[in-house]
């Protein structure tokens, strides 16, 4: 039988007995609020900005509460098993932690204190391709723990492929192709501060730790910062990419492959026929198509048309338990959750990231438990209805 994830409330008021009360607040909506306070505006902007005028992010909200859940009373929920089995791993839960790129400006232990917060809980953890750490000192923060690698398909097909072998070196286990990103959207919250960390070599470390990169730089990264950087901007992405040239990695990459940013299902389909493994449906976190349609909105459809041909995934607007339950009900199989942890790490390391798994696992797991389901499995879209707009 699995862990009982909802205990956590009792651990927190049992603590509170020794006037011990939690550093950070148990609903997770409160964190960024405090980022914003305590935080810069360049790195809080960074995380916390959308594309346009934040349309995107406003409407993965909103499809999110619009849909409400329908508890079911007098169900055997005493004991509960919040495990999942997603792309051949067997998960405490249906949860992983998103990729979220330059974590080193919003605490100095970055990706290692989210790495090992979610080695901790038994929850994936994602490498972001943009991390401030390389991929190899995150892989050894982990130990034996479950850990994908993002990645953001570069122009350069040799420091591709050279990533991949790094990753499958490091123990990565699934690649995560994000294809959303083959040029960087109008985002006026880092525009306004002119803020790209990029252009100061920071959430580079793979790149100008990786051998194929460094052989097209006439010197060492540390004699000529500025040629490093402009080599890294001109391969980061590449909008020439189209279809059949997933046959690359399919080739390079000898497990699950899952594609992140899949909105409409013809896509979805599309990948089902390349020969992919996944989808994640996502809109960035309403971060690169200003007016997308939401996440949430999509999820349904996308599921609908790939059946069992692909692991569908879900993030984009995930802040509590109960929109996890939600991403469930719609079909997803598990949920990917970026900003809430991130400003856990912001605001108190890996502990802050720690306590922001253990709330939304709780949450979720008292949600299930109340709507009267003992496992995850059994959430379908009958658990819900749509209210009005």
């Amino acid at each position: 039988m699995g862990k009982h994830w909802g205990d956590f409330q009792y651990e927190i008021y049992l603590n509170g007995m020794t006037g011990a009360v939690p550093r950070l607040p148990t609903d997770l909506t409160r964190l960024e609020a405090l980022v914003e306070r305590r935080l810069g505006p360049g790195p809080v902007g960074y995380v916390a900005g959308s594309a346009g005028n934040g349309s995107t992010a406003l409407a993965n909200r909103a499809a999110l509460d619009r849909r409400r859940i329908v508890p079911r009373m007098l169900r055997d929920v005493h004991e509960r098993d919040l495990s999942a089995e997603v792309l051949g791993r067997a998960l405490p839960a249906p949860l992983a932690l998103a990729p979220v790129g330059v974590l080193s400006i919003m605490h100095p232990d970055a990706e290692c204190a989210a790495a090992r917060a979610a080695a901790a809980q038994g929850v994936p953890y994602i490498l972001s391709s943009a991390s401030s750490t390389p991929m190899e000192q995150v892989a050894e923060a982990m130990g034996d723990a479950e850990r994908w690698f993002q990645l953001y398909w570069a122009k350069d097909r040799e420091v591709t492929r050279s990533f991949l072998d790094r990753a499958k070196a490091s123990g990565f286990g699934v690649l995560v192709v994000t294809l959303d990103t083959p040029l960087l959207a109008w985002r006026p919250r880092d525009l306004d501060q002119a803020y790209l960390p990029f252009l100061h070599g920071v959430g580079t470390a793979n790149y100008f730790t990786d051998p194929a990169f460094l052989a097209g730089l006439a010197k060492p990264v540390h004699e000529d910062l500025n040629a490093a950087v402009l080599r890294f901007v001109g391969m980061f992405a590449d909008p020439g990419k189209t279809w059949p040239d997933l046959a690359f990695l399919r080739r390079h990459w000898d497990g699950p492959i899952v594609l992140k940013g899949v909105l409409h299902p013809d896509d979805a389909l599309l990948a089902a026929e390349a020969g992919m493994d996944g989808v994640v449906v996502s809109n960035h976190g309403g971060r690169q198509v200003a007016g997308s349609v939401a996440a949430a909105d999509a999820l349904p459809r996308v599921a609908r048309a790939v059946g069992d041909r692909l692991t569908v995934l879900f993030d984009s607007g995930v802040r509590t338990g109960d929109d996890v339950f939600k991403a469930l009900a719609l079909g997803a199989r598990a949920v990917l959750l970026g900003r809430p942890y991130v400003y856990g790490l912001g605001l108190d390391g890996q502990a802050g990231v720690e306590h922001v798994i253990r709330c939304l696992l709780a949450e979720f797991d008292l949600t299930l438990a109340l709507s009267g389901h003992a496992t995850p499995a059994t959430v379908t879209a009958s658990d819900l209805e749509e209210s009005p707009a």
